[in-house]
């Protein structure tokens, strides 16, 4: 009889008992997922297909070095710097995003920047195929591709100044290895006036992503070129009818006596720790110092070359 079972668990009668919330499940079903994503990191969609496709063509591409105008192509990784280079310019090709990646907040800025951008190629990838690409890093299912720099020939820095009637101004690192600042001494040869950035090829910091996002947009319209040999660079520069001023803590001169700062100059500033580099002081036709009272005993590369940059274009008003 049906009140007489002795199967464990059987219902006995009709009435309901307490039924197990949602946990608030539901709830969060209805909240926005804020806009849609495009159709190119949307998962089904043909266009989805389609880049898919070209993401394990273009990943399976190892970036090349090559000596002369480009450097190499930088990867990067993260949501939040991917988020940060978007926002501050940096340029870039490829946008790669993983697949069934959680989307939140920061993903959905990157991909709004990178829609904006409209240069941008957004490509969905499995999470295996961003390791790789990665070499294991914490990509966090972001990766931004920036494209190899552009770099300029040293003479050319000079013949665009000289073919605009204007005397040239220019900085060049001696041994600076901080891409933050090479990017800040692009921002202050733009602030004032100058013509661009020598950078030697080995053992200094190139134009990468921090570089860009430290130069705060300003290495768009100042270029940096690569010297092979930085000392051969000077001297030709010499030989075009150019000053080399370089700043040194012994210099023999400070920085606001040097008369020769109004003409066609290079200014040459070494790295924070060691300075400029033996066969580079030689070359230099002056060696100035920067008084500093407050009893520092240095300044970081970005900051000593706004102040000689400073006080060469008030020599040139």
């Amino acid at each position: 009889m049906a009140g007489n079972s002795q199967r464990r668990n059987r219902r006995t009668s009709n009435k309901k008992g307490a039924q197990v919330g949602s946990g608030g499940q539901r709830r969060r079903g209805l909240e926005g997922k804020g806009p849609t994503p495009p159709a190119a990191a949307r998962k089904g969609h043909k266009k989805n297909r389609v880049a898919n496709a070209q993401a394990k063509k273009t990943a399976a591409r190892r970036p090349v070095a090559r000596r002369g105008g480009k450097g190499t192509s930088e990867m990067v990784v993260g949501r939040n710097p991917v988020f940060e280079a978007l926002r501050d310019g940096v340029p870039a090709t490829t946008l790669y995003v993983q697949q069934f990646i959680d989307n939140d907040e920061r993903v959905r800025e990157a991909l709004q920047l990178a829609g904006q951008r409209g240069n941008i190629h957004l490509m969905e990838a499995p999470r295996p195929e961003l390791d790789r690409m990665t070499n294991g890093l914490n990509h966090q299912g972001l990766v931004l591709q920036v494209p190899p720099y552009e770099y300029a020939h040293p003479e050319d820095l000079a013949a665009a100044a000289f073919d605009e009637g204007e005397d040239p101004l220019i900085v060049a690192l001696d041994g600076v290895t901080d891409p933050r600042n090479l990017g800040a001494v692009v921002r202050s040869v733009s602030a004032f006036g100058g013509h661009g950035v020598v950078v030697p090829e080995r053992r200094a910091a190139g134009m990468t992503a921090g570089a860009w996002k430290t130069s705060a947009g300003t290495a768009a319209r100042t270029p940096v070129a690569r010297a092979t040999n930085l000392t051969r660079a000077l001297e030709s520069y010499q030989k075009a009818g150019l000053t080399v001023v370089g700043l040194a803590a012994d210099g023999d001169h400070e920085v606001g006596d040097l008369e020769a700062l109004g003409g066609p100059l290079v200014i040459v500033v070494g790295s924070e720790g060691k300075g400029l580099s033996r066969l580079v002081g030689e070359t230099c036709d002056y060696l100035v110092r920067i008084p500093m009272p407050g009893g520092a005993e240095s300044l970081n590369a970005g900051v000593a070359a706004g102040v000689v940059l400073y006080e060469a274009s008030k020599r040139r008003v």
